[in-house]
């Protein structure tokens, strides 16, 4: 697994009825791209991850000027 700064890891709930989480790639500490991960999550939470097999990894989008 693979990820750089400003991607978004996805974490699957693995209990019905709870959300999956998501938060943003803040840091990565692991040499080209690989785990661990300071995710930023939406309340503002950071947390080291080493991401499992419930997880995936979205490329951030660029917007274009």
């Amino acid at each position: 697994m693979r990820a750089a700064v400003g991607d978004l890891l996805r974490i699957h709930s693995r209990a019905v009825g709870l959300k999956d989480r998501q938060g943003e790639i803040v840091e990565v500490r692991g040499p080209n791209g690989e785990p661990p991960y300071l995710v930023r999550f939406g309340d503002g939470h950071e947390s080291l991850v080493y991401p499992g097999p419930d997880c995936i990894i979205e490329p951030r989008v660029l917007e274009e000027t």
